[in-house]
């Protein structure tokens, strides 16, 4: 269902799904730079399905591309501080319905670089799942169990970066698992757009939902 979040006098909006059972382990799905489409919110309704309490934020303030150059655009006009606030405060509403127990963050191209913020500053993220999408952090200040999907070819994401990140991560001491899919493109798992691999998804899917159940 869609909910709106308040935060210093601000709001944004977010799709929340729940389990049939009412509650589950909190997971936060960060959209890639689309905007927050009806992909990513049934990304929440999947992860509701295998009993997840699912929040996505919307980072755009209901601006959505559907090409590659209007993401561009929206990325250019985009408000820093404001998805910043809209994060924090979508995690705390998610940290609220299930208190004193951790949470998952996964993030998809754009949205995988902001869950390793979330994760390099709050203590109570237990996993963090990465699509296609890497980011520099300070990895010594994340504790949590490290998922990663990316495309065996990327142009958007070249392999040489994902190593280095992964590296980077190993010296800290992080536990990683990196899958590479073969002759996929970078949207692999998004089923609106042409890259979409539904085999390859569906792989990464069972191991996304093995991962989050493992470790919350």
């Amino acid at each position: 269902m869609n909910i709106q979040l308040n935060f210093n006098d601000k709001s944004a909006g977010a799709y929340l799904a729940k389990p049939a059972s009412g509650e589950g382990p909190g997971v936060l799905v960060l959209h890639a730079w689309w905007g927050l489409n009806p992909f990513f919110k049934q990304v929440c309704d999947q992860l509701a399905e295998q009993g997840f309490t699912a929040l996505a934020p919307d980072l755009y303030q209901g601006r959505i591309a559907k090409t590659i150059d209007e993401a561009k655009e929206l990325l250019g006009q985009r408000d820093d501080g404001l998805m910043k606030d809209s994060v924090n405060a979508a995690k705390a509403h998610l940290v609220s319905l299930n208190p004193g127990k951790p949470i998952a963050v996964i993030g998809f191209s754009m949205g995988a670089a902001w869950a390793l913020v979330v994760a390099e500053r709050e203590q109570d993220v237990a996993a963090v799942v990465m699509f296609y999408g890497a980011a520099e952090a300070d990895y010594s200040q994340v504790s949590a169990k490290i998922l990663g999907h990316f495309a065996e070819v990327d142009e958007w994401e070249p392999r040489e970066y994902i190593d280095t990140m992964q590296a980077d991560m190993t010296a800290a001491g992080l536990d990683v698992t990196s899958h590479f899919y073969p002759k996929v493109g970078h949207w692999f798992m998004e089923s609106d757009r042409p890259d979409f691999d539904s085999d390859s998804a569906s792989l990464a899917w069972q191991r996304t939902f093995e991962f989050l159940k493992q470790n919350l």
